[in-house]
């Protein structure tokens, strides 16, 4: 990275090492192109070109793209417009100095998304097309539109008007407060304080018509069975209870709620020529389905017996109506429980295996798994970055991800593409959207483009930084890569202190979660600290009291004992409620250091790290640990010992 930061410096850098998406290949050429207004770029047609791939060839006298699709051509002007520093709508238009090259290009993926929430806090119609302009910039070409969930309902709907004169609209703008201390009432259009909003047909086409110019396909949501609280309210005979606010799910059991949905897809399809319709599937709780007389009736009528199978034939047969549409859906991939849909695209959130287990059975996949694609999390250090639902998820982490790692040839051909996903639980204005987007989209973007061959971070952080500058020249909000703190100190470098690797036990049994086991039972005392996130490896999660002894191997003198612990209340993960500190030297007669008891109120939200220990002044071979759990996760660092 320094050497081509030098080469800009002092001027033999060129214009086609710029380029973001990093192409597949890029053969330099002598001498450089100057582009008068008014010119021409010839465009050619090559069947045997793949779909949306081109060469871009740059000599001296002219440009040439050849491509065997539109949308190919269109890539080609992308890659040039980014070379000439200039818009790709403006290129015949402007004056600009490009390098001879001679570029060949395709993408590695055909799905090359991002996922946009406008379901907790609604999106202008204005950012939507600012977003697609983005996209289309480093050559993403799907826009995946949470149109519904539990905070509102986004989308008008003639057959059924109260979708938005009901639940589009709720009492309070805060999705904290609302949704997780509040009411979690909904209110009439018109209200005084109303918050929430949706989009009219005209408003979505307009969307739609916008992004097929960009060869971006809009690829809507309709949330179903669960997160369906919005539609129960306004249209309480679509859950089991037929009361509203009692049932989060619509109900399998009653023929109107098909009605009701086939007649809301109808309209989607109507507005959306996607050849993926999206309907969710994700997180139904299927409580009431247990008791519900239609329900209980569906599964005697149709051999089914779990309310999973029973989620899958809602889904079933919602994939056969619309199927019959000349349409194919997508869900997330609790959409496999009790049975998949026979030609349904999984879309894989809950990790890597949801997308394999559907690879395996012959489905497609589109990999969108939490732990790289879940862009919702801090770009940076919580101590800098607004509130997020996640804990950290830089820049760095988004690039690192592989889709097809892993897999035979078989499994990397049924992977359609890859997905980062923006929930927006505290992502209240648009402007917060695009600084949570960019330029973490840039890095979804190379990773779905780009061969893994070609792709380098540091390169990635060069281009990356010149991309941001020009995003920020049009206005738009950009995270400040140049300015990133990163992960946290502590995890940089290994820790020394008395205990690393010394004998651990555990004294009341193997007690770390399997969800979040870290490096086992050595990795309290491994001399490896954590970082921003719960899940990087290096936090063993525990859902009992903490209660460990470490055998130091000799009598030695002791100073301190303490252990730095995370706190994520909106994840569950809490500090101890005391920590009792224990020191012998012979293992058989403790004494008691001191107790840190925790201070302070629990903050509803937000992630912190506090240590929790004591001086312990005295000599021992053996150190006794207790963290007491107050409900919960604990999630203990390192445990240091001077």
């Amino acid at each position: 990275m320094m050497l081509q930061l030098l080469l800009a410096l002092i001027g033999t850098a060129h214009t086609y090492d710029n380029i973001t998406p990093v192409p597949t290949s890029v053969e330099a050429g002598v001498g450089c192109y100057r582009h008068h207004a008014g010119a021409q770029i010839l465009r050619l047609h090559d069947a045997d070109l793949p779909s949306e791939g081109y060469i871009l060839e740059v000599g001296r006298k002219g440009v040439t793209v050849t491509s065997s699709d539109a949308a190919g051509t269109f890539y080609g002007l992308v890659t040039l417009a980014q070379m000439a520093g200039c818009d790709y709508s403006a290129l015949e238009a402007e004056k600009w100095k490009v390098d001879c090259c001679r570029i060949e290009d395709a993408p590695r993926y055909e799905y090359r998304g991002l996922m946009t929430d406008v379901s907790r806090h609604f999106r202008s119609k204005e950012f939507l097309l600012r977003h697609l302009d983005a996209m289309a910039t480093v050559k993403l070409n799907r826009l995946h539109i949470h149109l519904t969930d539990a905070a509102g309902w986004r989308m008008e709907v003639e057959s059924y008007p109260e979708l938005t004169k009901t639940g589009a609209w709720r009492t309070s703008a805060s999705y904290e407060d609302w949704w997780i201390t509040g009411d979690r009432k909904y209110v009439s259009e018109g209200t005084p304080g109303a918050y929430g909003g949706y989009y009219t047909k005209e408003d979505l086409r307009e969307i739609v018509a916008y992004a097929a110019e960009r060869h971006i396909t809009v690829v809507p949501e309709i949330e179903m069975p669960g997160h369906s609280e919005e539609v129960c309210a306004a249209l309480p005979w679509t859950c089991c209870t037929g009361r509203p606010y009692t049932c989060p799910d619509l109900c399998p059991g009653k023929e109107s709620t098909f009605e009701f949905l086939e007649k809301v897809l109808a309209e989607v399809m109507d507005i959306f020529p996607s050849e993926y319709i999206h309907i969710g599937g994700d997180e139904a709780p299927k409580v009431h389905w247990r008791t519900c007389p239609d329900c209980q009736k569906r599964m005697e009528e149709e051999g089914i017996s779990t309310v999973e199978g029973l989620q899958s034939y809602l889904i079933t047969r919602i994939e056969k109506f619309i199927e019959a549409n000349g349409r194919h859906i997508i869900g997330w991939d609790e959409i496999l429980e009790g049975g998949l849909a026979p030609n349904a695209t999984v879309m894989s959130w809950r990790g890597v295996d949801g997308g394999r287990a559907a690879i395996e059975a012959g489905h497609a996949a589109i990999m969108t798994p939490g732990e790289w694609c879940y862009i919702d999390a801090r770009q940076d250090a919580p101590f800098k970055e607004p509130l997020a639902y996640g804990n950290y998820m830089p820049v760095s982490k988004v690039y690192s991800y592989d889709p097809s790692e892993g897999m035979d040839e078989n499994g990397k051909g049924r992977v359609m593409g890859v997905q980062a996903n923006l929930w927006a639980e505290y992502v209240m204005t648009d402007e917060m959207a695009e600084y949570m987007y960019w330029p973490r989209g840039f890095a979804l973007a190379e990773v779905a483009w780009s061969q893994p061959s070609r792709k380098d971070y540091d390169d990635f952080h060069r281009r990356a930084l010149g991309l941001s500058g020009r995003f920020r020249d049009k206005g738009y909000n950009v995270f400040d890569l140049a300015n990133e703190y990163g992960n946290r100190r502590e995890s940089l470098v290994p820790q020394e202190h008395m205990a690393v690797g010394c004998p651990v036990t555990y004294n009341n049994g193997s007690c770390i979660s399997p969800s979040y086991p870290s490096a086992g039972e050595g990795s309290l005392n491994d001399g490896l600290c954590g970082g921003w996130h719960y899940k990087d490896g290096r936090w063993p999660g525990f859902l009992t009291d903490l209660d460990i002894t470490l055998d130091l191997g000799t009598v030695r003198d002791i100073s301190s004992v303490g252990c730095t612990f995370m706190q994520a209340t909106l994840h569950g993960v809490r500090y101890p409620s005391s920590v009792e500190v224990y020191y012998s030297p012979d293992g058989e007669e403790f004494t008691l250091a001191g107790v840190q008891e925790r201070e302070g109120p629990e903050p509803v939200s937000g992630l912190d790290f506090e240590v929790f220990g004591t001086r312990c002044e005295g000599r021992a071979r053996f150190i006794r640990y207790v963290a007491r759990n107050p409900g919960g996760f604990l999630f203990p660092d390192e445990i240091i010992v001077r």
